[in-house]
């Protein structure tokens, strides 16, 4: 199946050589860890990441690709080095001012199965209505450029249609089916004389398939309200109901709600869909007050009903220019929690140095009669920016817990940003 990008790599080469603009992105970093293999002896890893988008763009066309390397300095870990493929498609904008087309590898953007996938995306917008239609295979591990070997049990599709004709509203309506091919693999087994031997496991491919709808309504920054209804085909169930809100009630003061509804998402035809499983349901509200143009106070309280069992928790912290600080605690079902963070980042010299530290302390149980267990977390860092297209960053990365006992990383990268008209 490497005859796909093959053929999209022929088809992309005119539009590469005459393009008349090129624009993207070049990072590099460096990842230091320590690995322990027993209580006494450890290793320490040095990981390199190197990050590519490129865009060549002619008029309303043009072909993105974004790709990035991993390895190991020094040894090596399994399946090193890794070549990511994250896009590597074709875009042609506003065809008769209705069509706008992508072909390759992309990204699909949905609140049920985002990702990424190889094929076909075609959009339709005329005024006020829009109409998206969407096909391809699933991408492999570690995205490999490799198109799947069965598209026919390893796919994704769908569209939406939304329109805005009506004032201050959007409605969508939506439906995606994502089918995941199921790996075969080789296990040991018993046979009739109690016999160890090698047994091949192939089961049905496992699948999504659902229907949603959309409401937001808008009214000049003062209500934003959105719901969200997602309904489950294959077990013909209500799969979860959203609505989220905020009102600007004054300038300084602000009043947020959430409400959600949810059912696991259990793939069609998988062993997970014997077991007993039940809902739940979350509610939370929230205000929020700009105190003297320099800060905003905030307070959330939440509410989680679980089967046969709930959760609370809330939230107060202040926000500002330099910085947050917050506190948050949860109590019942879901576990008992105490967590205090602090971050606070300033720029200097008009963005040439942004210094930033970060520290939290949590201390959690996670029922009533276990232990108390407590984390310690705390970065620190520093961002150098020379120019607008070229910056450093170097930040350190301390964490504690009864598990990862004094766990000390470092990370450097380097990004640079071009943009050249030919």
């Amino acid at each position: 199946m490497k005859k796909f990008f093959c053929l999209l790599t022929f088809l992309f080469l005119p539009l590469m050589i005459s393009a008349q603009n090129i624009n993207g992105s070049i990072s590099s970093s460096l990842y230091s860890f320590e690995r322990f293999n027993s209580t006494e002896i450890s290793e320490t890893f040095i990981r390199s990441y190197s990050g590519l988008n490129l865009n060549f763009n002619y008029d309303n066309i043009s072909v993105r690709t974004r790709v990035n390397l991993e390895t190991n300095l020094g040894k090596s870990l399994d399946d090193d080095p890794r070549l990511r493929f994250y896009n590597l498609y074709f875009e042609a904008r506003n065809i008769f001012d209705l069509v706008t087309l992508k072909v390759g590898r992309q990204p699909l953007f949905t609140p049920i199965a985002g990702g990424l996938y190889d094929g076909v995306n075609l959009k339709f917008k005329y005024s006020d209505y829009a109409l998206t239609g969407f096909y391809g295979g699933n991408v492999p591990a570690y995205q490999k450029l490799e198109f799947t070997d069965d598209l026919g049990n390893d796919y994704v599709l769908g569209g939406k249609f939304e329109t805005t004709a009506l004032e201050d509203f959007r409605f969508a309506v939506s439906y995606i089916d994502k089918n995941f091919k199921s790996v075969d693999y080789n296990t040991l087994r018993l046979d009739e004389e109690l016999d160890p031997i090698t047994a091949l496991i192939q089961t049905k491919s496992n699948q999504y398939k659902f229907l949603s709808g959309e409401v937001q309504y808008s009214y000049d920054n003062i209500v934003d309200v959105n719901t969200r209804y997602e309904f489950d085909v294959n077990y013909k169930e209500t799969s979860k109901i959203e609505f989220d809100t905020r009102v600007n009630a004054t300038e300084d003061l602000g009043i947020s709600g959430y409400y959600n509804y949810r059912a696991p998402k259990i793939r069609y035809n998988s062993i997970f869909s014997v077991f007993d499983y039940g809902t739940t349901q979350e509610i939370e509200g929230g205000i929020d007050y700009k105190v003297a143009g320099c800060a905003t106070l905030i307070g959330k309280f939440g509410y989680v009903s679980y089967k046969d069992e709930s959760s609370t928790r809330f939230t107060i912290g202040a926000n500002t220019s330099y910085g947050s600080i917050t506190y948050r605690k949860n109590l019942g079902y879901a576990g008992e929690l105490d967590a205090v963070s602090l971050f606070a980042a300033r720029s200097y010299f008009d963005g040439l140095i942004t210094p930033s530290v970060g520290i939290a302390f949590t201390s959690y149980k996670l029922s009533k009669d276990t232990e108390q267990n407590n984390i310690t977390s705390l970065i620190g860092g520093c961002n150098v920016r020379p120019s607008r297209t070229l910056s450093f960053d170097l930040q350190g990365q301390y964490f504690n817990n009864k598990i990862y006992q004094n766990d000390f990383r470092i990370l450097f990268k380097v990004n640079y940003l071009f943009n050249t008209n030919l």
